[in-house]
């Protein structure tokens, strides 16, 4: 089973009538919305239940998922050396069973830690503390990092040219449907109880998709006997790729230019999924309703999807390093906004900071690896990425759920996120970028 998982199996996906790429964009994109049990805007949802039946505080919570997450990180480098080894279906074979069958663990961890408590005589918190955190480990290794990771590098090596463009239109479906994700949950769970939530992705996630990824996933476009783009095997165009040349991990881990961009998206993971995990409690905080936290998410996500789909088809015509620039200028009104969200200008500045950031994230956390160093070893390097970002994400919520409680305010925290974000910016301007090419000179 495993060689016919390298192969053009179980029908020949080259002979369809139209370009086999546009079926792997549809399952990239698939791939990253099924990931949202294991992002935090899918756990965020679960935070309230979780404290009450878990008996734990909300920094003990956020504890956990400082340790789980952290843990997963840990892992993803390597996971991303098993990406390049075993490719892209295997991968998110492993990744969405390993989610499906953690969210159904989890489902049932308070029963689980009800029944260790009464027999050791011990209270429910030093029980559940260590269950929910290896559960967090799981989901947060298994959707955020693998399933995620997978899904974008999949894609990258069917289109070449139209890579920034392909990338934009995933981006839209993946901004919307990450957005809309927290009140589609909320209502999961009014309708069918956390525990019914759970199971249901469960399901859909470990055998559902799955199974779409036995049938139709396939690595690489020369497996079914095609080339990037759809264009004929014998071209006479001088097109040359857009990526770099091909860069070991070794040699990226000296280069400051990547340090530079995996800050600034680690920067964004660790104050976005703050302020994600905290957000009823940080809209509270200012005197918003519970219904105001997650309606905040759809308005954010029109201007990240709006901003994602004109950057990204720029972004194949143009240097990368000024939607570096304006993602971090985006990021630092979001911030201030935050701070002042009790009014109505600093609920916008929010909304539309965070949005566009998020929507430049999105086209640079495609974009910005396989230009500057390739794809042979594109998944260790965006795996390293991924370790970095995962591990801010997992600072993010304890650092606002200390503030609060050490402070009174999530807004102490948010102002160090915003001086940090200052100092990036600062070195992102002077920092040079030799392999930040224009694209249109390979475009001749």
């Amino acid at each position: 089973m495993f060689k016919k998982l390298k192969t053009d199996w179980p029908f020949a996906a080259g002979r369809v009538p139209f370009f086999y790429g546009w079926v792997i964009a549809v399952l990239s994109t698939l791939g990253f919305l099924l990931s949202v049990p294991g992002q935090t805007m899918g756990m965020a949802v679960f935070a309230e239940e979780f404290i009450e039946v878990f008996e734990l505080t909300r920094t003990e919570l956020s504890a956990a998922y400082l340790f789980g997450t952290i843990g997963s990180a840990l892992l993803l480098t390597r996971a991303g050396r098993w990406y390049d080894h075993y490719g892209a279906r295997v991968m998110l074979l492993g990744s969405a069973v390993l989610l499906g069958i953690t969210l159904a663990v989890i489902s049932t961890l308070d029963i689980v830690a009800g029944a260790i408590s009464t027999w050791l005589g011990l209270s429910m918190a030093w029980v559940s503390f260590p269950l929910i955190l290896i559960g967090y480990f799981g989901v947060r290794f298994a959707g955020q990092g693998v399933l995620t990771s997978a899904s974008r590098n999949l894609l990258l090596v069917w289109f070449e040219k139209r890579r920034g463009l392909v990338a934009g239109f995933r981006g839209v479906f993946v901004s919307l449907g990450f957005s809309l994700a927290p009140l589609l949950l909320a209502l999961m769970i009014d309708d069918f109880g956390w525990r019914g939530a759970l199971w249901i992705m469960a399901v859909v996630v470990g055998l559902g998709f799955s199974l779409i990824v036995l049938v139709f996933v396939r690595d690489h476009p020369s497996q079914c006997n095609l080339r990037a783009d759809g264009e004929p095997l014998v071209s006479s165009s001088a097109h040359q790729p857009l990526t770099g040349h091909d860069v070991g991990v070794a040699q990226v881990r000296r280069d400051p230019v990547f340090w530079m961009y995996a800050s600034a998206l680690s920067m964004h993971a660790m104050f976005g999924t703050a302020v994600t995990f905290h957000i009823v409690a940080i809209f509270g905080e200012a005197g918003r309703s519970r219904e105001e936290a997650f309606g905040y998410f759809l308005p954010q996500a029109i201007v990240s999807l709006s901003v994602n789909l004109l950057a990204s088809t720029a972004a194949d015509y143009l240097r990368l390093k000024p939607f570096l620039l304006v993602m971090l200028v985006a990021f630092i009104v979001g911030a201030y906004g935050l701070t002042q969200l009790q009014s109505q200008l600093g609920y916008w500045l929010l909304v539309v900071g965070f949005g566009a950031g998020g929507g430049l994230w999105g086209v640079l956390s495609n974009l910005v690896f396989v230009r500057h160093y390739g794809v042979l070893h594109l998944g260790e390097i965006s795996g390293l990425n991924t370790s970095l970002t995962v591990f801010a994400s997992a600072i993010g919520p304890l650092l606002f759920s200390v503030a609060n409680e050490q402070i009174g305010s999530f807004s102490s925290a948010a102002v160090g996120c915003l001086g940090a974000l200052v100092v990036l910016l600062l070195v992102g301007t002077v920092l040079a970028q030799p392999r930040d090419l224009d694209p249109r000179l390979k475009l001749r």
